[in-house]
């Protein structure tokens, strides 16, 4: 069965999306006002249906909201948004 509610863990530092019995995971730390994506994680039965892209898109509307800026370690989020640069006024320095 299918989840569709993205929750914050925040006691595991992720965001979480289970699909079809699998956890699919954007894993961040917080420093005051910066959050930092280390990693995201898709179990490879759920690949090719945008399940990072949807954490991703989440976890940057929740650093919108919180108002903190983002520190984009993990090279997918990077590459999610040089795609979506309506995200970039979060980053706490321009991506290369």
């Amino acid at each position: 069965m299918e989840s569709d509610a993205i929750r914050d863990n925040v006691e595991r530092h992720q965001f979480e999306l289970t699909v079809d019995g699998h956890l699919a995971r954007a894993e961040y730390g917080i420093d005051g006002d910066v959050i930092t994506f280390t990693h995201t994680i898709v179990p490879p039965a759920l690949e090719g249906r945008g399940i990072a892209s949807r954490l991703i898109r989440h976890g940057l509307s929740e650093a919108r909201a919180r108002g903190l800026r983002v520190v984009p370690q993990c090279p997918f989020v990077a590459a999610y948004v040089r795609k979506h640069p309506e995200w970039a006024d979060l980053l706490v320095e321009p991506l290369d």
